[in-house]
């Protein structure tokens, strides 16, 4: 297995943002306060505010095993559910709001909010977008850089695995991913760039910071980074997923692509060179089809079937699957993935028997856990 250097398995870990919709319209609502009154103390350092007051956030602890990450995310998302619905709300997993707004949103109460906010003017997210972050463990900053530059090509293929907003203010947006499509609007939401050194990272966080483009280093909103606060790899490319079993099965995929990727630097590999308007392109494929369209081939710049990009992605990073126990979950995760479609995907199955307004209710039962056979 690969090994930090402590000589234990890579830890992973990750954060679900979560919007607040209302049980009739399901329009956001601006009542995290509501619900974080109504969350039990022991769960609050897991809980934090996000930009909007429409908006909450979990964090899983660093974990060795994607069952317990699996409990650890089940447990939040159970406890955050039965406190919004105590607060007269609904959670739901979802990276766009599904319907118009009603009710004045703003943001948390915060000095660095405000200044976000001044700054940047109407590049605020409007309702709220929420993604889901993958932290893994890696032995120093430099390592750290190493694997943000060997990631660049497969972040892609995550990022149509994840998609899960097509509608936004009552309208099919005609993209499996619109949080990514908005979310880009933002001057440092970018693929990372290639990097010589963890000092040259920093540097140019501080030449970004001195041209205004960031408040600070947590304002970088690189599709990978390093974290601020953690030793590890933060993937920041993916919508929030509908289910826990995506979730973990999101966070297998990324922990066996770091443990592969650092295998590859230990022997020598050089980081594959990818032209910049190519790697946009990608991007913005990835978040049109999702999986159930057509990706961009990194290697030859051909479309290809996004399915066949996940399948290559499996094979590469099988060994290190086996080697962390992963293989079974994710196996079956993938066949559940095949058969039920990615978030957007059933997000648009039910709009279209029911409409789009019977998406919310579902996408409730999802975040919570429940059996959706019936819709």
């Amino acid at each position: 297995m690969t090994e930090t250097a402590a000589g234990t398995p890579l830890t992973v870990g990750v954060e679900e943002e979560f919007l607040l919709v209302d049980r009739t319209g399901g329009h956001v609502v601006p009542a995290v306060d509501d619900v974080l009154a109504e969350l039990a103390p022991q769960l609050r350092e897991l809980v934090q505010y996000e930009y909007l007051t429409s908006q909450i956030e979990i964090g899983s602890a660093p974990v060795a095993g994607l069952d317990a990450l699996g409990r650890s995310l089940t447990a939040l998302r159970g406890a955050l559910a039965d406190a919004a619905d105590r607060a007269g709300v609904r959670l739901l997993a979802i990276g766009t709001a599904p319907m118009p707004s009603v009710a004045v949103v703003t943001i948390v109460d915060t000095p660095r909010f405000h200044q976000m906010a001044e700054r940047f003017g109407a590049l605020s997210p409007g309702p709220g977008m929420c993604g889901c972050h993958v932290h893994v463990e890696v032995p120093d900053r430099d390592t750290g850089v190493r694997v943000l530059n060997h990631l660049r090509p497969w972040l892609p293929v995550l990022a149509s695995a994840t998609a899960n907003s097509p509608f936004f203010e009552g309208r099919d947006t005609g993209y499996a991913s619109w949080r990514s499509i908005a979310w880009g609007q933002w001057p440092s939401v970018t693929p990372t760039p290639c990097l010589d050194s963890a000092a040259h990272y920093d540097a140019l966080i501080e030449r970004l910071v001195s041209s205004g483009a960031l408040l600070d280093e947590g304002m970088l909103y690189w599709y990978a980074r390093l974290s601020t606060h953690l030793p590890t790899v933060e993937l920041r490319i993916g919508d929030v997923c509908a289910t826990v079993s995506h979730a973990v099965l999101v966070a297998g995929l990324a922990r066996a692509l770091v443990s592969t990727l650092l295998d590859e630097i230990a022997e020598g590999r050089r980081p594959p060179t990818i032209p910049h308007p190519l790697l946009i392109a990608a991007h913005w494929r990835a978040a049109r089809d999702g999986l159930e369209g057509l990706a961009v081939d990194l290697e030859t710049g051909q479309l290809v079937p996004a399915w066949h990009l996940l399948e290559r992605l499996v094979a590469r990073v099988t060994p290190a699957l086996e080697r962390h126990g992963d293989l079974d979950t994710v196996t079956r995760e993938l066949g559940r993935l095949r058969t039920g479609g990615t978030g957007a995907a059933r997000q648009r199955a039910v709009a279209r028997r029911h409409g789009v307004a019977a998406v919310l209710p579902y996408l409730a039962r999802l975040t919570r856990g429940e059996n959706t056979s019936r819709d």
